[in-house]
């Protein structure tokens, strides 16, 4: 019998903590790279595109050339080739198509690409315009620090110069800067649609290498200006049917990380400074909680 968190045909409820210590866990183009923040709160802030990029890797690493599990969007892969190939194995000439071919097409690339069975993908772009896109059953949300994160600038130098005439001229550092938070903890929730899934074709290994990735992820993406990434908790509701039994709030609310009262004086440094609070008492029925971390 399939245990409740790695059935694709019901709805999943899911949270996942993680904390950095002294690393930039997302850094902001815009702002010279600083972690992202909320400006009018100060909590820390990392992207679902950034969460996915390293779900995306992790998958990758562990089903090796699984021909079912391609990833399509891929450092180095344009996308329109993939598009386009959808069209050659279903038999489809390039240009205008019927809605069922699109749907034959949109299937095929669901079935070798393990992100687009997961998270979706928008497919109207170069000649293939007729594919449309997919809507995926996996929704990342945005990861919030559970309070205020406050990034440092670091002045570093380095012995080598970029320019021959900086040397020319007897310089011998070159000045630089890197930007860490000295500790967060994250929250994020994430919610699986059954009714998409069974659109995409997820199974129960597929949700398997999900809940793998997020737990491995941060051991294969590691990185001096990232610092230390670790995962700290994963808690599933999971549902009794496609509809669900609860409203996901009233579940995702029941996991709450707080400070430790001896360490309101100073800024959380670990994450023994927290309490991870587990409300599992009295959930509705049809509702299983599964703690794959905690």
């Amino acid at each position: 019998m399939t245990t409740p968190h790695l059935n694709p045909e019901v709805r999943h409820d899911i949270v996942f903590l993680f904390d950095v210590t002294d690393g930039n866990p997302n850094g902001d183009p815009d702002a010279g790279n600083r972690p992202r923040t909320d400006d009018e709160s100060g909590h820390g802030l990392v992207t679902d595109v950034a969460l996915k990029r390293k779900i995306r890797d992790t998958i990758a690493l562990a089903v090796g050339d699984d021909p079912r599990y391609g990833i399509f969007v891929q450092a180095g892969y344009a996308l329109n080739p993939r598009l386009e190939a959808s069209y050659e194995a279903t038999g489809l000439k390039l240009g205008k198509i019927t809605p069922e071919e699109a749907a034959r097409a949109r299937a095929w690339l669901c079935d070798h690409y393990v992100d687009i069975r997961l998270f979706g993908a928008v497919m109207s772009v170069g000649k293939t315009g007729a594919l449309g896109q997919v809507r995926g059953p996996l929704q990342v949300g945005m990861a919030r620090s559970i309070d205020p994160a406050v990034p440092v600038d670091h002045a570093i130098t380095r012995v080598t110069q970029t320019r021959q005439e900086d040397i020319d001229k007897g310089e011998s550092t070159e000045m630089g800067s890197k930007w860490t938070i000295p500790y967060a903890l994250y929250k994020v929730e994430i919610y699986y649609s059954a009714t998409r899934g069974i659109q995409t074709g997820v199974t129960t290994r597929d949700l398997e290498l999900f809940y793998s990735s997020l737990t491995m992820m941060f051991d294969h993406d590691r990185a001096a200006t990232r610092g230390t990434l670790a995962p700290r908790g994963l808690y599933v509701f999971s549902h009794a049917n496609a509809f669900g039994s609860a409203p996901a709030h009233k579940l995702t609310e029941r996991v709450q990380p707080r400070i430790l009262q001896h360490h309101t004086a100073i800024p959380p440094r670990k994450f023994g400074d927290y309490v991870v609070n587990i409300d599992a008492s009295d959930l509705p029925s049809g509702v299983d909680l599964t703690k794959l971390i905690s």
